[in-house]
């Protein structure tokens, strides 16, 4: 696995802590959010500001168009992109607290975060709406918010990549659930049409349209010509984000590689983290 397929495994848990913590309603409920589905586009989409239910769509890319219009613009009516961002912090906060308990004040997650806001901070932003709205809100002073900040950075400048790769490949944003579902990832499509909000009409016409090109089998598997697509996607986004570990003296790297790896082990609890979920992420490597 390369450098920036392992960071993935390491930073993508403790910045998705927000999306499975059971703190979450108590939180965006008190911003005046209603539902967390309306949390998590608006608390999500708050660094960039109060914006339409199209550009969120846009830009995350693989959500059903209807079920982001439920949330924004009403989101915005009912709360403020300031508050949605205050939410998702104390949500942070209070999840990390619980899972980490006194490891939050300690040495390992001070340098941890220190080291991973440097590398962060290291990113370009060109072409990266999520990472760049993301990078200009200001740096948390607690540690264990430092850290979280630093793996939200890079978790976005890496889903940013990860869009560009997909649109480069000829995926919209079903066709890239139902092929990497079909790739393997151990849910079942009614879970992820559940959790993106896609019918099972719509489900089935991406892919009927995804066989017309030889991408899946009748069967719904990955043809050859469909293993080799998805295995490019995923080869592109690395490629796009495998520069600043590359850059990073191989000890100081193992070192932060270390650290977040413990950490995020912590966060696989029955009111944290679970494998396998519907972001895709796997168990840290």
């Amino acid at each position: 696995m390369n450098l920036a397929r392992r960071a993935w495994t390491l930073f993508e848990p403790i910045h998705a802590i927000v999306y499975f913590a059971p703190e979450a309603p108590e939180h965006f409920k008190a911003a005046g959010l209603r539902g967390g589905w309306m949390g998590y586009f608006a608390s999500r989409s708050a660094p960039m500001g109060a914006v339409s239910a199209g550009l969120v769509t846009a830009v995350f890319r693989n959500f059903q168009p209807a079920m982001v219009e439920r949330a924004i613009p009403d989101a915005w009516r009912y709360s403020s992109p300031e508050l949605a961002l205050t939410a998702r912090s104390a949500l942070a906060d209070a999840a990390l607290r619980r899972l980490w308990g006194d490891a939050v004040d300690s040495d390992e997650v001070r340098d941890a975060g220190v080291a991973a806001m440097a590398v962060a901070r290291g990113l370009r932003g060109g072409g990266r709406p999520l990472y760049t709205a993301t990078a200009a809100l200001a740096e948390p002073d607690a540690p264990h918010l430092k850290l979280w900040h630093a793996c939200t950075l890079l978790r976005e400048h890496r889903f940013d990549g990860h869009t560009v790769a997909l649109t480069a490949h000829g995926l919209d944003g079903l066709e890239s659930i139902v092929t990497a579902l079909a790739a393997g990832t151990g849910l079942d499509p009614a879970t992820m049409r559940a959790f993106r909000g896609w019918t099972e009409e719509e489900w089935d016409a991406g892919a009927e349209r995804l066989r017309d090109r030889g991408i899946l089998d009748p069967a719904g598997d990955l043809t050859a010509e469909g293993q080799a697509l998805r295995t490019a996607v995923e080869d592109m986004t690395d490629h796009l984000a495998i520069d600043v570990w590359e850059a990073m003296d191989e000890p100081s790297r193992e070192r932060l590689f270390a650290a977040m790896r413990r950490l995020a082990r912590l966060l696989e609890h029955p009111d944290g983290l679970h494998y396998p979920n519907p972001i895709g992420v796997i168990r840290p490597v």
